[in-house]
């Protein structure tokens, strides 16, 4: 091969890789905004907020009309699935948040998301069955009081009829949400602002306990046995 020709050979594999790189870069640069931030949005009111200022605040909160949006329905007392499903009227669920009530014990708040494309009714029992394994789990690995409360829990969740759900993110426009804080054994609506995504939420709805000021319930009663 001739000088020459080495030279042109060498001018067209740089172009090549030039042509590789620049398409590389093209194609898999990252975008320039950047994800969300996991539980940068809250719903829910603040440790010691006062409860009758948090829930006059919610109704301002919704989104103008026709513009649909996240928010969280939050009930007065937990309720079972088919009555949790009735309060929210069809509404589409992405999320639920279970807890066991039991007499001046805390006990956990389990975030549990619907999975799409089910049924609304499987998607809830299927959500309250992982909470029952969370649970199970959580009293494998823990000791004492704790322990008790959580097998306690796990037997609680066992069951289907369970009266378990606090609370509901669900999607819906102003006047689905103002139809759903309407009806009853519902607490509280808050919206989240129309952009949010489901990944940006953190969720604290409040407690039955909790009726004048956002502080911890009592924890000094008996865990029943499980």
């Amino acid at each position: 091969m001739t000088a020459r020709r080495r030279l042109a050979v060498l001018a067209a594999c740089i172009v090549v890789a030039a042509l590789l790189a620049w398409y590389g870069a093209t194609r898999f640069t990252p975008s320039d905004t950047p994800p969300p931030d996991v539980g940068s949005v809250r719903l829910g009111p603040e440790p010691g907020d006062d409860v009758g200022s948090y829930l006059a605040e919610l109704p301002a909160q919704l989104p103008p009309p026709g513009v649909q949006t996240l928010a969280l329905v939050q009930f007065g007392n937990e309720l079972t699935a088919p009555e949790a499903l009735s309060a929210v009227g069809g509404a589409e669920i992405d999320e639920a948040v279970l807890r066991v009530p039991l007499t001046r014990v805390q006990t956990a708040l389990r975030f549990e998301p619907l999975e799409p494309g089910v049924a609304q009714a499987t998607a809830l029992d299927t959500a309250r069955q992982r909470a029952q394994m969370q649970a199970t789990a959580d009293a494998g690995r823990l000791a004492g009081r704790p322990r008790d409360v959580a097998a306690a829990e796990a037997a609680a969740l066992a069951e289907p009829g369970c009266r378990c759900v606090l609370a509901l993110v669900v999607r819906s426009d102003r006047a689905g949400l103002q139809a759903v804080a309407a009806r009853s054994g519902v607490r509280a609506v808050e919206a989240a602002p129309p952009d949010a995504t489901i990944r940006e939420l953190a969720l604290a709805p409040l407690l039955p306990e909790q009726t004048e000021r956002v502080d911890p319930p009592p924890d000094d009663g008996p865990v029943p046995p499980a």
